[in-house]
């Protein structure tokens, strides 16, 4: 690293090094043996509460690094997600002198590239800054990248980087493929979104994708006053969308309005692929007509056709409620694990389908699988590709805009007209079928082909020349383990049998010294036989840790939960299960969008 990287490091190390001491403890209690420490949801949130200061303190980077972790509830337990939620991504704007230097270098002299030029930030944000102006006799938003952000950015990623081995040693090997793809993904979205020539072009992408929509305003890109630094775009008002009583004042239809960005973000996602991805209350405007204006392409995206249509197939099955068709896709779009337990997720998925309809739930439903899923979905075997991790923050931040201006919004019966009127479910079935007359000419020609196989395969075993070569897969170490107790116990009985022949036939002093070595040996062996991490496999999601959890539980739960409390539950509970379609997470997404402030101007990152 460099001398700025490795001042930074310590910088950071000393934010974030008492809560990882913390959390080593919680799974080793003296840090090297002992059991685990059971942690209670207050402790959760104290520690989530105290890193996101520290994530305040450290800056640009760490915010946007804090956001990203908000929608990732395969990361991070709900205490985290719901704290995470609340950071906004509005600080004070840089001093002007220092904002004019960036444009000067990029654009020349501020009076000769614009006619009018506000010194004034009319939004202030950790990557750049936004201004007003006047070219060619039309308004327009000046968008200026910080000065010097970049390098501190840089230095950040490489702290990161070169901090993920050292933070892998603290969490489950449950979470360690889904932190390697946050760190990845962080680094790509950090450094796309500080690349304004990179903004301007997906911009212009997908306002060219909406030519023909009168419902939709994306602002123009002013391209003679655009460089990779400084983004000048047509500037357009309006009312930001989460301000449900101006919209009422303004006759908007909220329900109509809902509809109009579900589908939005289902035609970037399923037929353009390439999509806005941070579609928070402070990048969303409504004008007096109802149109739906876009602000900020800094965050966006693009989704492979492969992708796509496991999207279509998910949102197909959805549609069918067939369970089994969800799970399937899911599995091939590698966000869920093939040896997840079916039963417990086709529970979880049933539940969340239902809550996105919004139907009534029995409360015991509720209880006894929504509140242990909040508890455990960053233990769950869902998983977060690098590909599908900013189409997750999409749906889940676009969900939680909709409830705040429907709360009875049918996520499901809009995604399910969308691809009828698109033909999706009925190409949907037509590919069922052509899928299935494929499997039947494989099976065919496999009946061919097996026979002269098994045939010398047997042959192999007449002659006594056929060899068997197998490996062991050992994830949890459990092979490791009996090594070190088989290691530990040899120590220990050639002690004992030395602190017997010394005590015998030497002085006690030296028999003592042998004793307390066997003493030790004694004490590992048996603090290892404690150790829920060694042989003594634990579930990671399954109907006996839902159990267990339930019974440990039942007594906090009752009484608990009105119907209220319950209906929020579900929302949040199931974040990382269904947030593809909308239904999980509004309960984060709920409580950023009532806390971001108000905007109505563009340029909001």
């Amino acid at each position: 690293m460099a001398v700025s990287a490795y001042r930074r490091f310590f910088v950071v190390a000393y934010q974030f090094l008492p809560l990882l001491l913390a959390y080593a403890r919680d799974r080793k209690r003296f840090f090297v043996v002992g059991s685990p420490r059971q942690v209670s949801s207050e402790t959760r949130r104290r520690r989530a509460k105290r890193l996101l200061e520290s994530m305040l303190t450290l800056g640009p980077t760490f915010i946007k690094l804090g956001q990203l972790l908000s929608t990732r509830p395969d990361v991070l337990p709900p205490e985290y997600i719901e704290e995470f939620s609340t950071l906004q991504d509005e600080v004070p704007a840089a001093p002007w002198e220092e904002a004019r230097t960036v444009v000067t270098e990029e654009l020349g002299p501020v009076d000769d590239a614009f006619e009018a030029f506000d010194p004034k930030a009319i939004s202030g944000a950790s990557l750049g800054q936004v201004y007003l102006a006047e070219y060619e006799g039309r308004r327009v938003a000046v968008k200026v990248r910080r000065p010097d952000v970049e390098d501190l950015v840089n230095a950040d990623l490489r702290v990161i980087k070169f901090s993920l081995p050292i933070l892998m040693r603290f969490v489950d090997t449950a979470q360690s493929f889904s932190l390697e793809t946050l760190a990845d993904e962080f680094a790509t979205v950090i450094r796309q979104e500080m690349d304004y020539e990179r903004e301007a072009t997906m911009l212009k992408e997908i306002k060219a994708n909406f030519a023909d929509q009168s419902a939709i305003k994306i602002p123009a890109v002013v391209d003679e006053r655009s460089t990779g630094r400084v983004l000048t775009m047509e500037f357009v008002d309006g009312t930001k969308i989460s301000n449900v009583d101006d919209l009422d004042e303004l006759g908007v239809d909220r329900t109509r309005l809902a509809e109009t960005l579900q589908r939005v973000y289902l035609q970037m996602i399923v037929d353009d692929g390439v999509f806005h991805a941070d579609p928070h209350p402070g990048n969303l405007a409504v004008q007096a007509d109802g149109t739906l204006v876009f602000y900020d392409f800094g965050m966006s995206g693009r989704v492979d056709p492969y992708i796509q249509d496991k999207i279509v197939e998910f949102y197909g099955a959805i549609a069918q409620q067939n369970i089994d068709a969800i799970l399937d896709a899911l599995i091939e779009m590698g966000t869920l694990s093939p040896e997840a337990d079916r039963e417990t997720m086709a529970d979880v998925m049933e539940l969340a389908i239902a809550d996105a309809r919004g139907e009534d739930i029995e409360q015991y439903r509720v209880q006894q699988i929504i509140e242990q899923v909040e508890d455990t979905i960053y233990e769950f075997p869902l998983r977060l590709p690098p590909n599908l991790a900013l189409v997750l923050r999409v749906a889940t931040v676009v969900e939680g805009v909709c409830v705040t201006l429907d709360p009875n919004f049918d996520f499901i019966d809009v995604a399910t007209d969308y691809l009828q009127s698109e033909g999706y479910i009925e190409a949907g079935v037509q590919q069922f079928l052509e899928d299935r007359l494929d499997d039947v000419n494989q099976a065919v020609q496999s009946s061919v082909r097996v026979p002269p196989k098994l045939e010398s395969a047997l042959d192999a075993v007449n002659r006594e020349n056929l060899s068997v070569q197998t490996r062991l897969d050992d994830s949890d170490r459990v092979m490791e383990q009996l090594a070190r107790r088989l290691i530990v116990g040899l120590f220990l009985t050639a002690t004992t049998l030395t602190t017997g022949l010394l005590y015998a036939f030497s002085t006690v002093e030296a028999a003592a010294v042998s004793g307390l070595f066997a003493a030790g040996a004694l004490v590992v062996l048996y603090l290892s036989f404690r150790d829920d991490s060694g042989i003594r496999a634990r579930p990671q999601f399954t109907r006996q840790s839902m159990r267990e959890r339930d019974a440990d539980a039942r007594g906090g739960l009752d009484g608990a939960m009105g119907p209220s409390s319950g209906e929020t539950g579900t929302a949040g509970g199931a974040g990382g299960a269904g947030g593809m379609f909308g239904g999980p997470g509004s309960a984060a997404n709920e409580s950023d969008t009532e806390r971001t402030s108000d905007s109505t101007t563009t340029g909001r990152e």
